[in-house]
């Protein structure tokens, strides 16, 4: 039997894919479902900054009704209804979850300042959570304030967490950030066992009839894995930090592609919804049966062996590449003219 089995975040995984953050482990059932297929892990869904920051105020405006206390700022929060979970029912689900699987359950983090995230985070290390995901997504909206200060926030708070809890962090970046490299080693620095590449970016929609900017949610494709496999392979070997990719796995080729590129693990979300549960097992045989085929007798062989560092030409990973593509596509377009 090919061994599957991964390192993440200081754990011995039985397999490459977790599935990340989604509506559908909200079901201690479907969490149930996602082990007995294949999952190595969960990541519940996330807490949001701005849902506990309402929880607070509305509790203060509870307990100061009749004075002259005011609830202005409460207007640019959204209201608690566009919140699935309330903070005491996601620990509860947190303790369920836990206790009905093996598989490590992964506490979420939604947020982009400090604020007051080291109370959270221990109650999710006391409620069973193995390790606790920080979702990272912050937008800089203002003309006065810099990429630093935005760098800066995130390593506060990524700091901050760190050090209230005992268990492993795990930061889910963006990939809109200048110097990737350099802000994952300073990552690293402030306490992170893992990068994960790359929260997607829900952008609006705008409406022409109606006149409205609405949300919009669409689910990934294949072809979004290619920005993650980029900066896997060229963080990879420059950081003791594992690597996790997510956004557009759907297929084994998907995870050979990430763990080739120096990823620890693989997160699938829209291919669950698109397929079920059950495709994380038709994706591990696909994985098992192309190792096998090829004589490895485990995954992990294969981890690195496209990254940078592994590659004796590493123009595919800088300007050459751009220089390359640009050079081959007129060509064709030169060669098609005659």
């Amino acid at each position: 039997m090919i061994d599957i089995a991964m390192d993440y975040l200081g754990m011995k995984l039985n397999g490459p894919i977790v599935v990340a953050s989604t509506l559908l482990s909200d079901s201690i059932d479907n969490i149930r479902r996602m082990e007995d297929v294949g999952a190595s892990a969960v990541v519940l869904t996330s807490l949001f900054e701005e849902q506990l920051a309402l929880e607070s105020r509305t509790l203060d405006e509870d307990l100061s009704r009749g004075t002259e206390a005011s609830a202005e700022s409460l207007h640019f929060l959204p209201e608690l209804k566009d919140y699935h979970m309330t903070h005491d029912v996601y620990l509860d689900h947190l303790r369920r979850a836990r206790e009905a699987v093996k598989i490590p359950i992964l506490a979420s983090l939604n947020g982009a300042t400090s604020g007051g995230w080291q109370r959270f985070a221990r109650e999710m290390e006391q409620a069973g959570a193995q390790a606790i995901e920080l979702n990272t997504y912050a937008l800089a909206m203002s003309r006065d304030q810099a990429s630093a200060e935005i760098e800066q926030q995130l390593l506060e708070l990524v700091e901050s967490v760190c050090k209230a809890v005992k268990i492993p962090v795990a930061v889910k970046l963006s990939a809109a950030f200048t110097s990737l490299s350099n802000l994952a080693a300073r990552l690293e620095k402030a306490g992170a066992r893992a990068v994960v590449l790359f929260n997607r970016f829900y952008q609006p929609d705008f409406d022409i009839e109606a006149l409205e900017v609405r949300p919009t949610l669409h689910f990934s494709t294949p072809s979004e894995l290619l920005p993650r496999l980029h900066w896997a392979a060229i963080l990879y070997g420059q950081l003791k930090i594992d690597i996790g990719v997510t956004g557009g796995v759907h297929s084994a080729e998907d995870v050979l592609k990430s763990v080739m590129a120096g990823a620890a693990v693989t997160m699938m979300v829209s291919a669950l919804h698109l397929h079920g549960i059950e495709h994380i097992g038709r994706v591990l045989a696909d994985l098992r049966y192309w190792l096998e085929r090829r004589e490895y007798t485990s995954l992990a062989e294969t981890r690195g062996c496209l990254s940078r560092r592994s590659a004796p030409d590493t123009s595919p990973y800088d300007r050459g590449n751009y220089i390359k593509t640009l050079s081959s596509y007129s060509l064709r377009q030169t060669v098609a003219a005659f």
